[in-house]
């Protein structure tokens, strides 16, 4: 089974005071951690056990400038077999740029899989992995958990809304987007990744993959980036319970709702 694993580095956001940048477009990112996304980790996880057990191949890909190739040493130290960085240059990219650019490469890939993570951390679209299955032509499935695969076909099992799950038959060749939990991504030591300086990483230029400038103009953009405005703290409501019942009923109704 070869598979091919869709990839982003993004920066570490958690216990960090966020900071918009002069043009209200963005965060300051100079003083940031960049790690390789969550959910992508438990996709080249899954990926690596599925070529352990079927054999085949892994490919790691993503867009990006040289140091984004930390994340795929990354992939290689867990397993991939080889991989794959788009240099987009200094185009800007959202996710129908950049699930343009993957389909450029996934598809000169020989793949029965394709996988990539539900979402991104940075920005929590959710969009690259089925814009990517539409424009392969592949069937696809989101928020995928658990992965059973026999005979060309895999049963499903997806997270749906409302803490609701569904089970699925899909054929392949198929993209999947892969969801946190799905297992439990190995471990990676420092040697490792120097271990996987070996395998075979390779560079393509934008300009190598014959897009044209429609296909990488942005179809989304931000107007302007800001904090949540700052609220009032919780009100608590104290007194017996018919007076917090009184209290609770005025202010549902003072709130607008009819009781």
């Amino acid at each position: 089974m070869d598979i091919i694993v869709c990839i982003k580095r993004v920066p570490l956001t958690q216990e960090v005071d966020l900071v918009i940048d002069a043009g209200k477009k963005d965060i300051r990112k100079d003083d940031l951690a960049y790690i390789l996304n969550d959910w992508d980790s438990y996709a080249i996880e899954e990926a690596v056990q599925l070529k352990e057990k079927y054999d085949g191949t892994v490919t790691a890909v993503t867009v990006g400038d040289e140091e984004d190739e930390e994340i795929l040493r990354r992939a290689l130290a867990m397993g991939a077999d080889r991989a794959v960085r788009i240099d987009p240059g200094s185009r800007p990219l959202d996710g129908f740029v950049l699930s343009g650019i993957l389909a450029a490469v996934v598809k000169t890939i020989p793949h029965d899989l394709v996988l990539t993570g539900v979402q991104a951390d940075d920005d929590n679209a959710g969009l690259v992995g089925v814009m990517l299955a539409e424009r392969l032509g592949l069937s696809h499935a989101a928020v995928v958990t658990r992965i059973e695969t026999e005979n060309g076909t895999a049963r499903l099992h997806l997270e749906l809304e409302g803490g609701m799950d569904a089970v699925c038959q899909i054929r392949f060749p198929a993209l999947l987007t892969i969801q946190t939990g799905i297992n439990e991504p190995r471990y990676v030591s420092i040697m490792g990744i120097r271990k996987a300086g070996k395998k075979e990483l390779k560079v393509i230029a934008l300009n190598e993959l014959g897009l044209s400038e429609a296909d990488l103009l942005p179809q989304t953009q931000v107007e302007e980036l800001f904090l949540p405005p700052e609220t009032e703290g919780a009100e608590i409501i104290e007194g017996d319970p018919g007076t917090i019942a009184e209290t609770l009923l005025r202010i549902i109704r003072e709130k607008g709702v009819n009781v």
